[in-house]
C-alpha cells in the first residue's frame, strides 16, 4: 500500500475526505493529491499524521500499527466501555472522562432515588 493510499483509507476511517484532511492539517492546496507521485516534506507528513492521530510510521508503512509510540492507552478489556471513534482512549483523555462519566452515573442514581440537587 502506497503513502498516498494510507493516508486515504485513514482519512475515510475517520470520516474525513481528502480536502478536509489537507485543510485541518494546514497544507497548500492539493498537497495530498501531490504525494500519489512526489514525496511529501518531513513536516508536511507528521501534519497528516498528527492530525488522523496516527504515526508517520504507520503512513510510510514501517509499522502496521497506527498509534502513535508516545501514547499510553488504558486497557479497557473486558469492560463494557466504548472506544471513540475506532481508537482505545489515550490515558490522558481517560483521566478527564471518567470523573464525568462518575458524575453521570450519580446523578442517574440521585434521580431514581427521588433526590433533588437543592436537597
Amino acid at each position: 500500500m502506497t503513502l498516498f493510499d494510507r493516508i486515504k483509507e485513514m482519512a475515510a476511517t475517520r470520516g474525513l475526505s481528502l480536502l478536509s484532511l489537507n485543510e485541518k492539517a494546514g497544507l497548500g492546496k492539493n498537497a495530498i493529491y501531490k504525494w500519489k507521485t512526489q514525496n511529501p516534506s518531513t513536516e508536511n507528513l507528521q501534519k497528516v499524521a498528527d492530525t488522523l492521530d496516527v504515526s508517520a510510521d504507520y503512513l510510510l508503512g514501517k509499522t502496521d500499527n497506527p498509534t502513535p509510540k508516545d501514547q499510553k492507552y488504558v486497557d479497557l478489556s473486558g469492560t463494557n466501555i466504548f472506544t471513540y471513534q475506532g481508537l482505545p482512549i489515550p490515558e490522558d483523555d481517560w483521566e478527564i472522562i471518567k470523573p464525568l462519566l462518575e458524575a453521570a452515573a450519580k446523578r442517574r442514581k440521585d434521580s431514581k432515588d427521588g433526590k433533588r440537587d437543592d436537597d
